[in-house]
């Protein structure tokens, strides 16, 4: 029988014997232990040599893997053990739902007045005769969006699943490596569920924070890529960006009274600015890398006559040659408009099993397109 004892830590764990086929290879090592790492220098297995002969007779030697685990898996003498994690391996990083500001919302449009236009201050001589002058404002409305994740899962399921495999899922990660996708384990396999469907929601909105556009797709709400239209646009053409291309969009939110405060792009996009970093201002990248809104860090961090300017990719960008963007953004005059923000609600129940749907219904708001720039079209 295998026999348990007491570790340094108070963790019971197995010891070596001869019914016990792990330890006669790990000896009193718990389960998922890192053994070898050739990266840190590390590997154990010199001093776990002995431990697959340690009480082994010859009747045990006798027994082969072929023999023992001949059949379907999980049916044969030897069961299958799963690894407890669940890697998604359709996971977005979403870290720009968490560096717009979210700003509560009354009622099922964001509205909001903008001065377009103001009348001059005057210089005049004694007593002359004043006149007043005329001011532009206009209203501007943007309808909030309802998003929905739903998800069900059966009570067989919920019997069967067992909770040691529900490892894996993360809610609120932002995708770096801050807070990235950590392993928080599931209670039940709703849980679980309820892990994915909120993952799922949250890529959803990133994308459509950028890609969005509710005159394609009356459902959606339209994201910067939209909002922004073509003010101050540098278009490229389908050539190559040049730091040329940062000082003028620097410069255009700039003269359009904008202090843009961070930078988006996609993955190809930021490879090329770290390109003129290494090879035209001989600056090594890391070497201006900062920390932007909730401890995220940004990949490098641009130095304009406007300010330092942090550039973060998004995964919801092209990388399309000839249709990649940068972007330079007054965070400021942007915000995410929440009517009512991620919310879970219980469906009917019909069957044996449970339904239930995560929804927020949220639309993003530019203020001043004018405050921000962007390089289009880059090859």
């Amino acid at each position: 029988m295998a026999e348990y004892r007491e570790n340094t830590v108070g963790t019971e764990v197995l010891t070596s014997n001869a019914s016990n086929p792990y330890a006669h290879s790990f000896g009193n090592m718990e389960s998922k232990i890192t053994y070898v790492d050739p990266y840190n220098d590390f590997d154990y297995r010199t001093h776990l040599k002995s431990k697959l002969l340690d009480g082994m007779d010859a009747e045990l030697k006798a027994q082969t893997v072929a023999g023992m685990g001949t059949g379907t898996a999980g049916s044969s003498l030897i069961p299958v053990y799963v690894d407890q994690r669940i890697v998604d391996r359709s996971r977005k990083f979403t870290p720009w739902t968490e560096l717009i500001p979210r700003v509560t919302n009354l009622g099922t449009t964001a509205d909001f007045n903008v001065l377009t236009s103001k009348g001059s201050a005057v210089a005049a001589a004694e007593d002359a005769a004043l006149s007043d002058v005329t001011d532009t404002e206009s209203r501007s409305s943007t309808a909030i969006k309802y998003l929905y994740s739903v998800g069900r899962v059966t009570g067989q399921v919920q019997s069967a699943m067992p909770p040691y495999l529900l490892d894996g899922g993360n809610v609120q990660g932002n995708g770096t490596t801050s807070a990235t996708f950590n392993s928080p384990s599931a209670p039940n396999a709703k849980q679980y569920e309820v892990l994915k469907r909120a993952r799922a929601l949250r890529e959803l909105e990133e994308n459509f924070l950028w890609t969005g556009d509710a005159s394609t797709t009356s459902t959606e709400f339209s994201g910067i890529v939209k909002l922004q239209g073509t003010t101050n646009q540098t278009d490229k053409s389908s050539s190559a960006l040049t730091y040329d291309d940062l000082e003028t969009i620097a410069k255009d939110a700039f003269d359009d009274s904008g202090h843009p405060n961070i930078g988006g792009c996609d993955s190809s996009t930021l490879g090329d600015i770290r390109k003129i970093f290494r090879d035209y201002l001989r600056v090594r990248p890391g070497d201006t890398s900062t920390t932007v809104g909730f401890g995220i860090p940004a990949a490098l961090s641009i130095e304009t006559l406007a300010g330092s300017v942090p550039v973060l990719p998004s995964q919801y960008l092209t990388n399309t040659t000839g249709a990649k963007q940068l972007f330079f953004l007054d965070t400021e005059y942007i915000e995410m408009r929440v009517l009512l923000d991620m919310t879970f609600e219980t469906l009917a129940k019909t069957n044996d099993s449970e339904k239930f749907m995560l929804k927020e219904y949220i639309a993003p708001i530019m203020r001043a397109p004018q405050f921000n720039a962007f390089v289009d079209n880059i090859s």
